[in-house]
């Protein structure tokens, strides 16, 4: 993380899906059930957009799952990438988050137009911001004016050196609101932060007890949690992670990482399948009741572009038309996108590197647009 990947997420959140860079456009290939056409996606990441190594699943609207997977999966050795092998998930976290704060709206326990002061008394002050004025809704949607704090936590993320939610707190509020009408998306990590202390502060559990309990086990998400204080590593196969600082840099490995300045925002560990068996779940109406689900898929503008932002979902046009629903996410290591058709088929692409070249990012996009446009 840093100014740097502060900048390249925000980016990504406007990004189209529709730039295919360097990827083989032939979703008419793919529609007839020819694999290659991911692969060659894959392929042209590795090749094209330098990254060591990349790997995909693709889930049809019947539940039918291809994998894919190209590069190394460790530089050192050559080992190949572990097809379908757990990666850090990043903002996607931030999706669990609004779910499970979602499903404590949805049995009443708390409002979306509650102020956070209500049930964070005396957390949130700063320069043009106040929790007696922002709502549980402006955090999810991203339109509080919170700063944020990633620019500041990169150093700490990798040498391993544990962060409380507070302590992130206090490095964000040293800084001005970045507006205060409260409609202005701006994304800021430090939303989703004060989310998870909220969920924690409502179900009087932990925030990784509650998706562990709320979505893990009851969607059976096998490979997929949330790493538990101090935990650097990745339980199952994986491919190691990488960090480049500037673009034709050296290649630094940084698998065991902290990422608990992320938390809320992005702590979690995944699969490509389990992304594509939560994200399909969602949209089908299975976490969440109707009304909640809705209020989740109510967007707001991200400036300068046709993508939405809802609580914690973002809605991309497709180049095939129609729009598809999911998040993505990058921490230090790793770079992941991916979401859901109109058709219910699912894409989920993840890189082994938070590049540095805004390319790759571009590249992503494009790759999972050709996959959901058959």
């Amino acid at each position: 993380m840093g100014e740097r990947l502060r900048r390249r997420r925000v980016a990504a959140v406007v990004a189209v899906g529709v730039l295919a860079v360097g990827v083989a456009a032939q979703p008419a290939a793919f529609a007839a059930g020819r694999p290659d056409a991911v692969q060659r996606g894959l392929d042209g990441l590795v090749r094209g957009g330098g990254v060591p190594g990349a790997l995909a699943t693709v889930t049809d609207g019947e539940g039918r799952t291809r994998t894919y997977t190209a590069g190394v999966g460790d530089r050192a050795t050559g080992a190949a990438v572990p097809r379908d092998g757990q990666v850090r998930i990043g903002s996607n976290t931030k999706v669990f988050t609004a779910v499970v704060l979602l499903q404590l709206v949805g049995e009443g326990r708390l409002g979306l137009d509650d102020t956070v002061e209500e049930h964070l008394p005396g957390v949130v002050r700063g320069e043009g911001f106040d929790g007696r004025s922002v709502t549980v809704r402006q955090l999810l949607q991203h339109t509080s004016g919170i700063p944020d704090y990633e620019a500041e936590v990169g150093e700490a993320i990798e040498q391993g050196r544990y962060m409380e939610p507070r302590e992130v707190l206090e490095i964000a509020f040293r800084h001005p609101a970045t507006s205060t009408d409260g409609k202005t998306f701006h994304y800021s990590n430090t939303n989703y932060v004060l989310a998870g202390l909220i969920v924690e502060k409502v179900a009087k559990r932990s925030l990784a007890e509650e998706i562990d309990r709320r979505v893990v086990r009851r969607l059976g998400l096998r490979h997929t949690y949330v790493p538990a204080p101090r935990d650097l590593t990745i339980r199952e196969a994986h491919p190691q992670a990488y960090h480049q600082d500037v673009v034709g840099g050296p290649w630094r490995k940084v698998t065991e990482i902290d990422p608990s300045a992320a938390w809320a925002a992005g702590q979690m560990v995944s699969t490509n399948s389990d992304m594509n068996r939560f994200f399909s779940a969602l949209l089908e109406g299975r976490l969440l009741w109707p009304e909640q689900l809705r209020e989740m898929q109510t967007t707001v503008p991200v400036e300068g572009s046709d993508v939405g932002y809802g609580l914690g979902l973002i809605r991309r046009p497709l180049s095939c038309g129609g729009v598809y629903w999911g998040h993505g996410g990058d921490i230090t290591g790793f770079e992941t996108r991916g979401g859901v058709g109109p058709d219910g088929r699912a894409v989920s692409v993840a890189v082994t590197a938070d590049p540095a070249d805004y390319g790759v990012t571009q590249r992503l996009e494009g790759l999972v647009d050709q996959a959901l446009c058959r």
